[in-house]
């Protein structure tokens, strides 16, 4: 299995301004070239901010930021993701978008809704997990506030030490005065699922005053960063996962083997 390079973006996004995020990722992404990672991962609602007005924010499936990110995709030749406000049958998302760069995608609405913002008052929460494959990697991305909830997350484990997934994956608007639980977070999803895990948040000062620091990160499976990009710096940074070593140690230290089976209702 070939190593999987995975591009992690930070930066402080334009509140509730779709159209000047996307001139700022296509700045920022200037500096990957074509076929130069295979995942390019963007903050949550990357396109508005954490908005609670979809009303009028909220783009459909065939939108500007969709047709954004296809064109994109396919001119880096590599899979964006990141979520954004969808509006579909009436109702509102907080949708992360998988776009593969041949167009075709996948997408996953965020399952834990924020209460204390009252996310839960102006999106839908979807129902479902997501696991894609890329390059023979199986990888389950989820949006902020799910990190918190390890039971939806809880990686499985056939009887030949298969796994459900090899990487999770967190795109994010977590605040900074919460930076602790964050970090702490990731890394311990990171471990108790034997996995390598990416966190991407946005930094800076949203429209309501909330300060973010980014803490942006990719984990190996024993929970040690791999990256070095710096909180509160706007920055692109390009990680290579060794699938080897992440086999090694689940052989090495085979936790899964006695984790406790459970049923979600």
């Amino acid at each position: 299995m070939k190593d999987l390079r995975v591009s992690i973006v930070q930066a402080n996004l334009h509140w509730e301004q779709p159209e000047q995020n996307r001139l700022l990722f296509d700045h920022l992404l200037t500096q990957i070239t074509p076929g130069s990672t295979d995942l390019i991962v963007l903050p949550e609602m990357f396109n508005t901010g954490f908005s609670m007005e979809p009303q009028r924010l909220a783009e459909p499936m065939n939108g500007m930021t969709m047709q954004w990110m296809r064109a994109l995709a396919a001119a880096k030749q590599a899979v964006i993701t990141g979520s954004l406000m969808i509006t579909e049958n009436g109702l509102h998302y907080n949708r992360l978008i998988w776009m593969r760069p041949d167009g075709s995608f996948e997408s996953y609405d965020k399952r834990h809704l924020f209460r204390y913002a009252n996310e839960q008052d102006h999106y839908t929460a979807g129902n479902s997990k997501l696991v894609v494959e890329l390059h023979g990697w199986k990888i389950c991305p989820l949006v902020c506030y799910d990190l918190r909830f390890p039971a939806w997350i809880r990686n499985r484990y056939q009887a030949d030490g298969e796994a459900t997934y090899d990487l999770l994956l967190f795109v994010a608007n977590w605040p900074a005065r919460r930076s602790h639980p964050w970090k702490t977070l990731l890394m311990a999803r990171a471990m108790e699922n034997q996995c390598y895990t990416v966190g991407v948040n946005r930094i800076g000062e949203d429209g309501k005053g909330i300060a973010h620091s980014g803490d942006s990160v990719v984990l190996d499976p024993k929970g040690e960063a791999l990256s070095a990009l710096q909180a509160n710096e706007t920055g692109v940074e390009t990680v290579h996962l060794s699938y080897d070593e992440l086999i090694n140690w689940r052989k090495t230290f085979p936790a899964w083997m006695d984790a406790d089976d459970f049923n979600l209702k």
